[in-house]
């Protein structure tokens, strides 16, 4: 069994970020800072996180101290990993079927992430069930509101409806 400690640790995106410029080999923390747009104790806590989990190595020449990816602490979470290689992939629910191509990879605008094609896609808002309301005349009201959204509503009429009326403060 794989420890949790180290998926707790890799959960964290900075950290992901901070392995993945490791992967192009030994950094100082000066530059993780410069690289990653972090403030320095802000890397330097990641780090020490890292260091903790056995995932990063640190070696130190004066005053520097240089940070590098630790092969055997990855190999855990890697051979977790390949037990899944064999797995039988869920069949399709309610009729819907995968694409031919598979699962797609799309860069996340913000943050440069790949993330899977499904989580980049908006999942369709339906209408509440409850009780169809129409509009009296000027179409500005949906033709069909949720009963929760109609309570919210006439709740916040109440409110405002029997809130205290403040006069002009007279000295």
């Amino acid at each position: 069994m794989v420890n949790d400690d180290v998926f707790a640790v890799i959960a964290e995106v900075t950290r992901r970020d901070i392995l993945d410029s490791l992967k192009a080999g030994d950094k100082a923390v000066g530059q993780l800072v410069d690289e990653l747009g972090a403030s320095q104790p802000t890397i330097s806590k990641h780090l020490r996180v890292l260091r903790e989990a056995s995932l990063v190595t640190m070696r130190a020449e004066g005053q520097k101290r240089f940070y590098a990816l630790n092969p055997m602490g990855l190999q855990l979470v890697s051979g977790w990993l390949a037990g899944f290689n064999g797995a039988v992939p869920a069949s399709p629910l309610d009729g819907v079927s995968p694409d031919a191509s598979g699962l797609q990879a799309v860069h996340a605008p913000d943050s440069g992430h790949i993330l899977p094609a499904a989580v980049t896609e908006a999942p369709a808002i339906l209408p509440a069930a409850g009780p169809s309301m129409t509009a009296q005349g000027d179409g500005s009201m949906p033709q069909q509101l949720g009963r929760s959204v109609g309570r919210a509503a006439y709740k916040a009429a109440d409110l405002f409806a029997n809130l205290p009326k403040f006069g002009r403060r007279r000295d």
